[in-house]
């Protein structure tokens, strides 16, 4: 009777376990968002013009209230606020807030002397 109660919790544990270990892989952070840019070879005003994706590669969940660094950005370029908003002097709100799925590329360009660096700041997941 001890080896089948042995079994049994050796079993709990183990699928206990393996819950635990596959929720972890399904969890997904703002480091789960790629940000690619390049130049498009167009000028704007004299200025090299740069297109910038943003992407979320979190394969199970949304991630919505998107914000991303954006020290210092300039452009000459005119750049939808529904698509890019700054919301302080570092910090860019990418599609108002609204959700960006699995995949999909939000896509803005921007024309200034020099690229800017732009790193994921925080998101809300949604799965």
């Amino acid at each position: 009777m001890s080896k089948m109660v042995d079994s049994t919790i050796k079993i709990l544990i183990l699928v206990s376990f393996l819950v635990l270990v596959s929720q972890g892989y399904s969890e997904c952070s703002s480091n789960n968002l790629s940000i690619y840019q390049y130049l498009t070879g167009n000028q704007l005003r004299l200025f090299p013009e740069y297109r910038v994706d943003i992407i979320n590669n979190c394969p199970d969940c949304i991630q919505k209230n998107v914000k991303i660094n954006c020290p210092n950005f300039g452009t000459v370029e005119f750049i939808d606020p529904s698509i890019l908003l700054s919301v302080s002097g570092n910090v860019c709100l990418v599609t108002g807030g609204k959700p960006i799925v699995t995949n999909v590329n939000v896509t803005f360009t921007y024309a200034w002397s020099d690229s800017f660096i732009f790193t994921p700041n925080s998101s809300e997941i949604s799965c």
